[in-house]
């Protein structure tokens, strides 16, 4: 194998192994695959851009305890705890701050979009 090919497969097997390593470093505890469970969203509700209060639920079985956060960009507050209620249903996962849904869903939008407006499909 010439030096050229040989510099050519190092730098292939070199990128081929940056996704290996990320997707291998997802699902350990370095990667935060270790806590999952211990904790999930509740509810959000944006106040401005930049703040918004978040209902968590930590711990498990009879240690579950409900934290209604205030978050801002610089700081997470604690405004409240109380005991988990029963009835309430978990928010879906959130994305990065400003990426949550406002409105329906882009499938909803699309679906309406594609029947038109007599409502034939």
């Amino acid at each position: 194998m010439s030096n050229g090919l040989a510099s050519l497969f190092w730098f292939v097997a070199i990128l081929a192994l940056i996704p290996l390593s990320l997707w291998l470093l997802k699902r350990t505890p370095i990667g935060g695959a270790g806590g999952a469970g211990v904790i999930r969203s509740i509810g959000t509700l944006p106040i401005s851009t930049n703040q918004r209060i978040v209902t968590v639920e930590v711990g498990a079985g009879d240690e579950r305890r409900w934290l209604v956060l205030g978050v801002t960009p610089s700081s997470i507050t604690t405004l409240h705890t109380m005991d988990p209620q029963d009835d309430a249903v978990a928010a879906p996962p959130m994305g990065p701050p400003g990426l949550q849904t406002v409105g329906p869903a882009f499938a909803q939008v699309l679906a309406k979009l594609r029947r038109g407006k007599d409502g034939s499909p």
